[in-house]
């Protein structure tokens, strides 16, 4: 019996065993291909429509990973999918902040209308400053809750990533932080809530992304640390997540030449990595899943179905997100009938495949009912778990300056207030909820948005904008993003945040995102860490500052050579002030 299958009903593992005989060989590398699916709605008879029908009737892929859409609409293309697999479709997504990192949608017309969706929590980082296993294990079961009501299986999260460097251009905040100890505590009560609630939990990125300062999606990092150091950080997340009963692992597009014969090699291509490291000596009996096999560290290597044959043999089990599903399919198939590649090897994945769709129930019922969705995605329950981890991350690393406290900072409704909102020019939402809440109390709030397409005449009118204004708040919304290799401020906004420094006008920087922006600026007044730009991360900044919530947040990385893991001044509410 496959340890996937674990837990599997008498009739379910019988299933497991019928279906193996039933299916062809290609049928079977099909089964180890999962293409990405947009949650977008497909009118029949479109091209969106008609690849991702293909993908299942005429490829009969065993699984899908799905990306951004409605709750609703995204469990009624996924019940349309299921209706037409012969064999029950396994589906993934990307889900490291609970179900609300894909599930949401937004229109503009023109102004941006938010939509709703899923419960969309911090960042972990911010976990990690709130240092709550009780609230990891929460959102662990909420996101396991949301996920299984719109039809998605296996949750890509969570993070266990050390981030021990902060030039990283792709980990950051995804990460709990950088204390191996930490990461492995808050990882493994995460994985616990979701295993404990009916999905599959799925540690990424083995054996550790945290210590790069490359972008894997652009290119491929090498890591020249020791195996001994590697066991000492990076893997104790990962082994503690093994121990709590994790059931998928995803690799790390990085080379490890220690790791693997002193090959500079992608893990996900690296058996020494994957069968020696995490099967035998970690105990792990889970399913593997690549990183996506789109990705520059892979593409510039390896065309056609080459990758995926190569992650096959490396000791991973399903292919995710291969450039071309058709040749990954034929690649594995060929594989096989060459010789190359044993029988036993393929049917060895496609067991471990089957027996978790039959641990999940799926043979009995794939589909999902759409009239329940509303009652268990996105509820208030729910976003009450996500706005406490938010108030309690709240972290302010700096609020002295010449003796006085900046924080918390006086109601006068008349002040004169400017805040400033750096964002990416499509991050329509940055900056809303937390000017909202600002204005409420600042009647003459004024706000600016500033992107990276700025000029200097733009930031030449800010600063005469802010000439005559009693405090300036600057907002950053920095975080990794894939393809950008950078979580840096532009050159023209960090000599705007000098320029409010050197012309002595109150002010305070608020990070919603990479905490290491300080170091390009370490005499600004106030520093504050907020860690994401989810709307209850943005709601409890704003009342952190106010003095409507106390803060006690503490960073769980280190800021170098500023800040040390674990510092943060506590701020008590004005209420409790009074008393």
């Amino acid at each position: 019996m496959s340890s996937t299958s674990a837990g599997a009903t008498e009739t379910g593992l019988r299933w497991v065993e019928n279906t193996m005989a039933s299916l062809t060989l290609e049928e079977k590398a099909a089964q180890l291909v999962m293409p990405f699916v947009l949650g977008d709605f497909a009118p029949v008879g479109s091209s969106s429509h008609s690849r991702i029908t293909s993908y299942v009737e005429d490829l009969k892929v065993g699984g899908v990973i799905m990306s951004v859409g409605q709750p609703t609409e995204v469990a009624a293309k996924l019940n349309a999918l299921q209706e037409v697999a012969d064999v029950p479709l396994l589906v993934a997504a990307d889900l490291e902040t609970g179900a609300g990192f894909r599930l949401h949608g937004a229109v503009q017309m023109p102004g941006t209308i938010s939509l709703g969706g899923a419960t969309d929590f911090p960042a972990l980082m911010a976990l990690g400053a709130a240092d709550a296993e009780e609230l990891a294990y929460e959102m662990g079961r909420i996101t396991a809750v949301e996920a299984r009501a719109v039809g998605i299986h296996v949750a890509f999260a969570p993070v266990l990533d050390v981030n021990n460097n902060p030039d990283n251009p792709i980990i950051n905040v995804r990460s709990f932080g950088d204390d191996p100890e930490r990461v492995a505590r808050l990882g493994s009560a995460f994985v616990r809530g979701v295993e404990d609630h009916g999905a599959v939990a799925t540690g990424k990125h083995f054996p550790g992304h945290g210590d790069t300062d490359t972008d894997s999606h652009l290119s491929l990092p090498v890591i020249s640390h020791t195996r001994e150091r590697m066991e000492t950080v990076e893997l104790v997340p990962f082994q503690a997540a093994v121990d709590a009963g994790m059931g998928a692992v995803m690799t790390a597009h990085i080379a490890i030449p220690a790791l693997s014969e002193g090959v500079r090699a992608p893990v996900t291509l690296a058996p020494q990595v994957l069968e020696d490291l995490l099967r035998r000596d970690m105990g792990f009996d889970g399913l593997v899943f690549t990183d996506a096999m789109d990705m520059g560290a892979i593409t510039r290597l390896h065309r056609g179905g080459e990758a995926a044959v190569r992650a096959l043999e490396a000791g991973s089990d399903i292919i995710l997100m291969p450039p071309s599903p058709e040749a990954a399919i034929a690649g594995i198939a060929q594989a096989v009938t060459s010789g190359r590649m044993s029988e036993e090897r393929l049917d060895a994945s496609v067991r471990r495949v089957l027996g978790l769709k039959a641990r999940l129930g799926l043979e009995r019922v794939a589909t999902v009912d759409i009239g329940e969705v509303a009652a268990r995605v996105g509820i208030p329950e729910h976003d009450e778990v996500a706005r406490a981890i938010a108030e309690r991350s709240i972290t302010v690393l700096k609020n002295v300056e010449d003796g006085r406290e900046m924080l918390p900072l006086l109601s006068t409704p008349t002040a004169r207030v400017t805040s400033v909102t750096f964002r990416r020019s499509s991050d329509v939402m940055a900056g809303r909820y937390f000017n909202r809440r600002l204005g409420q109390t600042y009647r003459r709030l004024a706000t600016v948005n500033i992107d990276a397409d700025a000029t200097a005449a733009d930031y030449g009118a800010l600063r005469r904008q802010v000439a005559n204004q009693s405090l300036v708040i600057v907002s950053t919304y920095v975080a990794a993003v894939s393809y950008s290799g950078t979580v840096a401020l532009p050159d023209e906004t960090v000599e705007f945040i000098h320029h409010l420094r050197e012309s002595g006008k109150p002010h305070i920087l608020v990070s919603f995102g990479n905490p290491y922006l300080v170091t390009e600026f370490p005499q600004v007044r106030a520093y504050v860490l907020a860690w994401s730009g989810a709307r209850v991360n943005q709601v409890a900044a704003a009342r952190a500052l106010l003095g409507e919530i106390e803060v006690v947040g503490r960073t769980p990385t280190a800021i170098p050579p500023l800040y040390s893991t674990g510092d943060g001044v506590m701020i008590p509410a004005k209420g409790s002030r009074e008393r």
